[in-house]
């Protein structure tokens, strides 16, 4: 995931009670009717409680930014 995957998480979840659990988060941005990329973000993260917005943040995978799975196209 990027950074901006981290900034979709974010705002997907502005709202929601912690401390939740993965699947919490995944059906609190259903309701809110979170884009797929977010989706995909959230389906990413490791299956625990988060006791916060900024722990799910931080527990969003990481990879390099770029228009092809693995980093920048050329």
């Amino acid at each position: 995931m990027t950074t901006r995957d981290e900034l979709r998480a974010e705002k997907a979840l502005q709202g929601m009670e912690f401390p939740a659990s993965k699947t919490e988060l995944i059906d609190y941005a259903t309701e809110r009717a979170a884009t797929p990329k977010t989706l995909q973000a959230l389906h990413a993260l490791p299956d625990r409680q988060f006791e916060n917005k900024e722990d799910v943040v931080e527990a969003v995978p990481q990879e390099p930014e770029g228009d092809a799975p693995g980093g920048v196209h050329r």
